[in-house]
């Protein structure tokens, strides 16, 4: 009895080093997304360190190499943007001819507390990447823009954004956050046709819904997002699945979801507000932020990664 016993207690803490995701980056590196290239992987981030887009590289996906001082969108931006762009959440795909094309949120010339989605393009990784002049998504009327993430479905291209509704919430209405699909043409970066909702908060998500990342597995879409406030240990990842990349997407529950929520290990203590998760292409990785310091956001948001298992309509971190 005493061995089994033993036995049960050692699988079990196996398993639960096995889930754990790591820290790569110590610093404020927020609204992390991952992209695998030939020379390895590369992530980008919001505005921070001094520069609009954070970049950091691995040739491994375990060990990280933040870029200090290196701007992938160090500008001139297009006139929808506004004299402080405020860049929020890049995404960066690759195209079939080898363009890399970065989606990105930035602040509006029209109104600057709000943010609106553009794409810009680059021949290098790295960048510099070039704005494009015409904005992809930008509904003003309903909150704005942002959370951009692109996605290529077998040769075709699209972007995922969320309707900044909750930007609206001082006039003291909790407004939709809906996650909208947009077609684009085979230059990734003019919109093809209208959007297309996919998602939208409910009760339980508190205020939002919001960071959505789209991958592909065996024929089943997978949408992950993030509920609740940013700033705040509510935070977390869950996820949606649909059979077509248009929907209905079904938001996966409990005790398969949320995938990431305060209080989960990683290899340097508990999480604390987990999110803003991406996929990689594959599907077999993510990248996403929680707190720094472990309790709250003063000392900002450091990167983690995780290998990941999908199988069956279940995520589940490796």
């Amino acid at each position: 009895m005493g061995s089994s016993i033993f036995l049960t207690l050692v699988s079990a803490l196996l398993g639960l080093a096995a889930s754990e995701s790591t820290r790569v980056i110590d610093s404020n590196f927020p609204d992390p997304c991952v992209i695998q290239t030939s020379d390895g992987y590369y992530a980008f981030a919001t505005n921070g360190n001094g520069v609009n887009v954070q970049v950091a590289s691995s040739s491994d996906f375990s060990t990280w190499n933040l870029m200090s001082g290196t701007d992938a969108l160090p500008g001139p931006f297009p006139s929808w943007v506004a004299s402080s762009p405020a860049i929020w959440a890049p995404d960066v795909i690759q195209r079939d001819d080898g363009t890399f094309v970065m989606y990105f949120s930035a602040a509006s010339s029209e109104d600057s507390s709000k943010h609106c989605v553009g794409a810009a393009t680059s021949t290098t990784i790295t960048g510099p990447y070039t704005p494009e002049d015409s904005v992809l998504a930008c509904p003003l009327d309903q909150g704005g823009a942002i959370d951009a993430d692109g996605f290529n479905d077998g040769g075709t291209y699209y972007v995922v954004y969320k309707i900044d509704g909750n930007s609206l919430d001082g006039d003291g209405t909790t407004h939709g956050t809906p996650i909208m699909l947009q077609g684009l043409n085979s230059d990734a970066v003019t919109p093809n046709g209208d959007s297309t909702q996919l998602l939208d908060r409910d009760d339980a998500d508190g205020p939002l819904i919001e960071a959505p990342s789209l991958a592909n597995v065996d024929g089943t879409y997978y949408l992950s997002f993030s509920s609740n406030m940013y700033d705040t240990t509510d935070y977390d990842v869950s996820y949606a699945t649909a059979s077509a990349l248009t929907g209905p997407f079904t938001k996966v529950q409990a005790p398969d979801a949320p995938l990431l929520v305060s209080g989960d290990p990683s290899n340097v203590g508990n999480l604390a507000g987990p999110g803003g998760a991406d996929f990689s292409a594959d599907g077999s990785k993510i990248v996403f932020h929680a707190f720094e310091n472990g309790q709250n956001i003063d000392n900002g948001r450091a990167m983690y990664v995780a290998d990941i298992s999908v199988s069956g309509g279940v995520i589940t971190i490796q």
